[in-house]
């Protein structure tokens, strides 16, 4: 059967289509992926960074078009942008995250060419998130992004809990709830759910919000068994790793940092981890949750990572975001026997596959983008 969207040509707009961007460049490589499983063509603009280049490969043979930015990155003012939009004659433009200046480009774009436009925040309307940079979002809000959530056809959310945030900053209780989609064969078709070692891991972005100093001290107070291991990989702003690196250096020497990890050995660290862990403060929906439940890996979480689920199937371990509350949450999962674990690493894989797969979201984003493209 031809999809609707069938020689559509949708693009995904971002501040970052490199390993910058954490998670929602993740996300932005399966969005991609999910398009052209659609039989659309997809394209991405982003802000130039310094990883654009080498990164580019990921998008496979979606082309990558990058705006040069001027002045202050955390503006990420490019005048050309919306020049670059209207020259791509899309047939719907789709911005993932806001704050930044792609969202005035895609408002621009919107207002020029009559045609839809979605916005998906990733989180970034997080009351945690909200109360950081007060000022800089007043000016974001009252220059642009009260202007183009207005304006946008489609306001998606990817859990519920999002969809709320969205109403409160937006006034807008008509968002689409569609969660994030694991790229096509991420799924281990056969995970090897046999012993693991007492491995704990961290894979995403080293930043005051993953709360990963708290992290560290409840490593040192959990009761671990003997050799247990803290594995962090992960990239960040120099301050932020500097504290990092200066907690796990008081410890004992059980917790490690590793330094950015991609290809072959992210895919090892969530193999051979027996828990991925993810204190969080704020998240929208984090890939590497749904990465590690992919691999048959149970995860240790906050609340704030919005994923009840991997709760409610035995997927997932709850902790808080104090130290105590997370050597808590630690304890008990290294505590596990094994019959317990495997039975947790099982209810993970299930999870990712029936709540997760391309497939499956595909599906739901062919709705979503045809009712938008073609109208009632």
């Amino acid at each position: 059967m031809t999809s609707p969207l069938t020689g559509r040509r949708i693009g995904l707009l971002t501040a970052s289509a490199s390993r910058q961007g954490g998670g929602v460049f993740e996300a932005v490589v399966a969005q991609a992926a999910l398009i052209r499983s659609l039989g659309a063509e997809a394209l991405i603009f982003a802000l130039d960074d310094s990883d654009a280049g080498r990164d580019r490969a990921r998008f496979d043979c979606s082309p990558v078009m990058l705006a040069k930015v001027r002045g202050p990155r955390q503006i990420g003012f490019a005048p050309q942008l919306s020049q670059m939009l209207l020259d791509a004659r899309l047939d719907c433009l789709h911005l993932h995250g806001i704050w930044m200046y792609p969202s005035r480009a895609g408002l621009l774009w919107a207002r020029e060419s009559g045609r839809p436009y979605v916005i998906s925040p990733h989180g970034m309307l997080d009351p945690w998130i909200t109360a950081h940079g007060r000022w800089k979002k007043a000016l974001a809000r009252a220059g642009y992004e009260r202007a183009s959530w207005a304006q946008a056809s489609l306001l998606h959310a990817l859990t519920g809990q999002e969809a709320a945030d969205i109403a409160r900053e937006s006034g807008r209780g008509d968002s689409v709830v569609i969660p994030n989609a694991l790229p096509p064969g991420a799924i281990d078709p056969a995970p090897d759910v046999t012993a693991r070692g007492p491995v704990v891991g961290y894979l995403g972005r080293i930043h005051a919000k993953k709360n990963l100093v708290a992290l560290v001290r409840g490593w040192h107070l959990a009761a671990r068994p003997a050799g247990a291991r803290l594995v962090i990989a992960g990239w960040g702003d120099g301050a932020d790793v500097a504290d990092l690196r200066t907690e796990i250096a008081a410890g004992d020497g059980s917790a490690e940092w590793l330094g950015p990890v991609f290809g072959d050995a992210k895919a090892d660290l969530l193999r051979r981890a027996r828990f991925m862990v993810l204190p969080s403060h704020s998240e929208g929906l984090p890939m590497a949750m749904l990465e590690a439940w992919a691999c048959a890996t149970p995860t240790i979480m906050s609340p704030a990572c919005h994923l009840d689920e991997g709760f409610a199937a035995g997927a997932a371990i709850r902790c808080g975001t104090s130290a105590p509350e997370i050597a808590a949450a630690l304890t008990q999962a290294l505590a596990l026997g094994e019959r317990e674990w495997q039975g947790m690493a099982g209810n993970a894989h299930a999870l990712a596959q029936r709540r997760f797969a391309a497939h499956l979201v595909a599906g739901q984003w062919r709705s979503a983008y045809s009712r938008v493209i073609e109208g009632p």
